[in-house]
């Protein structure tokens, strides 16, 4: 994501900056039913790595996206949960995510076909 950006293109160029990446959309989805700490997530959104786990995290909370809860607790206690922001996002990403199980299949059988080729 690039940082300090303070123009875009068109719609599709501020949405794909925020969301870009294999990782932010599956955490957002993770999110959409509400608050989590960060085990919950890292075993949420499967295959993620802690390091990128948090990277992505402050990405999208530096968006506004997330909001980031610390409680003052020994041992610390983090909690992750949509701001407004990310849950009128969350609604816009539902087509594609329906979209995705739809043609599911298909795709999966052109990329199996493609790699044969």
């Amino acid at each position: 994501m690039a940082r300090g950006r303070t123009s875009y293109h068109c719609g599709i160029d501020a949405a794909v900056d925020v969301v870009g990446g294999k990782w932010k959309p599956l955490i957002l989805w993770a999110l959409n039913d509400g608050t989590r700490r960060f085990g919950e997530l890292k075993r949420e959104v499967a295959g993620v790595s802690e390091k990128v786990l948090i990277q992505q995290l402050r990405e999208l909370e530096a968006d506004g996206i997330v909001h980031r809860e610390v409680y003052g607790e020994v041992p610390p206690r983090v909690e992750y949960s949509l701001t407004e922001l990310g849950k009128a996002l969350n609604t816009a990403l539902e087509p594609l995510g329906a979209w995705g199980s739809t043609f599911m299949a298909e795709i999966i059988a052109n990329k199996k076909h493609a790699s044969a080729a």
